[in-house]
């Protein structure tokens, strides 16, 4: 059960912090209905609108969450997108959501969704998905006023929950009701079921005509008497230059909600590039100061679960069954005090067990990352593609961009021919990106080319000693791969700076080689002697190399959104370094999200630091 949390009985939480009992669970469903979603004149309210914003600033147990999302499916006329936006200074509790489905059967295979998410839920904010990205709940862990004021959400209805203010008197202070009044769009409605004159003086005074109907609690309209801006309407059609993880993230997240998207490249086949390898690893980053770069990557790693549970087969796409980095010694790299909190559901010290397991000596440090895996890039790339709403052009060498009167931009080959033409523009091209830039006459990026070399080969009956699950660290193996009838084994890559020149030179193939094999003892020792017939046979198909180019940024984060404001509508999403597998769909939602004006998928402070334009601006000073 979550921390401070009692019940009273089968079907009564009680809050010890707070002193206070929640509402019955055999009741609160019925109180969602009536209070809440009738309240807000749901789901009346968001016929024929291809978005809805709801805000509660206290989510509790969620159970106004399940109430919507089953009023949403119920809905013949629902919008495209549902977003739930919800605040909890508390990270909730698997057990306490399965308690809860126990008691309300008509929503309990919702409540085990959602109890299948609450994993992790450190503090900030986390974005958890359902009916394959068309309900979307943003949930941030902390302070209400706080958390609030931060993330800047515009919600289309309030849900005003939570226990009695003499309980919660930081809930409904002016404050908190103060910042809740930002995120409200004009005509945006309001539903609680507190009458107290406090309350309904509160919401006057900030710009909410209050309703005196006899109906259950209060409603309200938030009418200021000031002007509210409103988002400008645009032509949701869009070309995306880049066939790879990170073009195909971005076009999948628009396709979603309702864009149009041209995916152009010059490869005759998705995924080309950096995209093209044959097998990588997704995980978290390790900090002991759990910096903007660490947070950064969890984020990344559960929209990257998400959408591959939606896409992949588990087994032959992709393996989320975790991966062990190895450690400096006596650096495990976990923030302190990380074992008593939610932070174990992300990576924790490596039990004996499993530094045996592989082949590792007793006294080594290392992590175990739960929520990690390996995944074939090119399968996730065509699975994003084939999202109804996407074209794909390939074998179309683009040779200027330009805008057209109406504002609009166009891409142009090299015969002058028209390719296509749209009012947003993103540019996911890795190192190429700068040069496609340099064509729109728009800032350059500090893009710096990484080549790398991945070495594998097919994996034989002698080495069914390989680690069983992926171990990184200088390097990776990957081990116990489906390949043909078999499987395979892959190690690496290099990490080559400021070098972009393909295909590899015998001489330098080698020595990429006899670099990945050079890892291997600081790697996972045991794997010494099983790999090194492969890297020695003069039998052809016993090692095989792959290499491509990625790019990356001076501060190793990715580049995502508009570059230049004198340049509307032309986006990127490139400096993926060797991380694509873990920030590509993530960078694909948020440049979704700032387009909508919706929730983030990440904490805002988070989402500015990967904006394009802090590396754009800088390079033209």
């Amino acid at each position: 059960m979550a921390k401070g949390i009692d019940w009273l009985d089968d079907s009564t939480p009680f809050s010890t912090r707070l002193a206070a009992r929640y509402h019955g669970a055999h009741s609160a469903p019925a109180r969602a209905r009536a209070v809440f979603l009738q309240g807000c004149g749901l789901p009346q309210a968001w016929t024929g609108v291809p978005q809805w914003r709801i805000l509660e600033p206290c989510f509790g147990f969620g159970v106004n969450f399940l109430a919507t999302w089953a009023a949403w499916r119920a809905d013949p006329q629902r919008p495209r997108i549902l977003h739930f936006m919800a605040v909890q200074a508390q990270p909730l509790a698997a057990a306490d959501l399965q308690h809860l489905a126990q008691c309300e059967l008509e929503l309990a295979p919702l409540a085990h969704q959602l109890q299948a998410q609450c994993w992790g839920l450190l503090p900030g904010v986390h974005r958890l998905v359902f009916e394959g990205g068309r309900v979307l709940l943003t949930l941030a862990i902390g302070d209400t006023c706080a958390q609030l004021r931060e993330q800047g959400w515009q919600a289309d209805a309030v849900f005003l929950d939570g226990v009695a203010p003499k309980h919660d008197p930081n809930l409904w202070s002016p404050h908190t009701l103060q910042a809740l009044t930002r995120c409200c769009r004009r005509g945006a409605k309001l539903a609680t079921w507190t009458t107290e004159d406090t309350v309904r003086q509160a919401l006057a005074q900030r710009g909410f005509r209050v309703d005196a109907s006899p109906g259950p609690g209060l409603q309200a309209w938030y009418e200021p008497p000031w002007d509210a801006p409103t988002p400008a309407p645009h032509s949701p059609e869009c070309i995306v230059i880049g066939a790879g993880l990170a073009g195909a993230a971005c076009a999948a997240s628009l396709a979603r909600r309702g864009w149009q998207v041209d995916v152009i490249d010059a490869a005759p086949t998705p995924a080309a590039g950096a995209s093209g390898l044959p097998v990588g690893l997704f995980g978290p980053h390790l900090s002991s100061d759990d910096n903007v770069f660490t947070r950064v990557s969890r984020a990344g790693v559960r929209a990257m679960l998400q959408q591959s549970q939606a896409l992949l087969q588990e087994g032959v796409d992709w393996n989320p069954g975790g991966v062990l980095e190895r450690r400096p010694p006596g650096k495990p790299g976990l923030p302190p005090g990380w074992e008593d909190g939610p932070g174990t559901d992300w990576n924790h010290a490596a039990p004996a067990a499993m530094l045996q397991a592989a082949g590792l000596p007793e006294d080594s440090t290392a992590c175990w990352h739960a929520r990690a895996g390996w995944v074939r890039p090119a399968r996730l790339v065509e699975r994003l593609l084939a999202q109804p709403g996407i074209r794909l052009r390939l074998g179309h060498h683009v040779a200027a961009l330009q805008r057209n009167a109406s504002g609009d931009w166009q891409v142009l080959d090299g015969h002058g021919k028209l390719l296509a033409q749209a009012p947003l523009l993103v540019l996911a091209a890795g190192p190429a990106t700068n040069a496609l830039l340099d064509m729109a006459q728009a800032p350059q990026l500090p893009l710096q080319p990484v080549r790398g070399q991945l070495s594998w080969g097919p994996q034989t009956a002698a080495m069914a000693g390989l680690p069983p699950f992926p171990i990184n660290g200088n390097g990776a193996l990957i081990a116990h791969v489906p390949h043909g009838q078999g499987t395979a084994w892959h190690l690496g890559a290099t990490f080559d700076r400021d070098e972009e020149r393909l295909p590899l030179r015998t001489d330098e193939q080698a020595a990429a080689h006899a670099t990945n094999q050079g890892r291997l003892p600081g790697l996972a020792p045991g794997a010494v002697p099983l790999l090194r017939p492969a890297f020695e046979a003069a039998a052809p198909g016993a090692l095989h190399a792959w290499a491509s180019v990625r790019c990356t940024a001076p501060d190793r984060l990715p580049c995502v959104g508009p570059v230049a404001a004198h340049l509307p509508g032309l986006c990127v999403s490139t400096a993926m370094g060797a991380r694509g597998l873990t920030r590509a769909v993530l960078c694909g939602e948020l440049l979704a999200a700032w387009l909508h004006q919706e929730p983030l998928p990440l904490d805002a402070k988070l989402a500015r630091a990967l904006r394009a334009e802090r590396l754009a601006t800088r390079t033209t000073e």
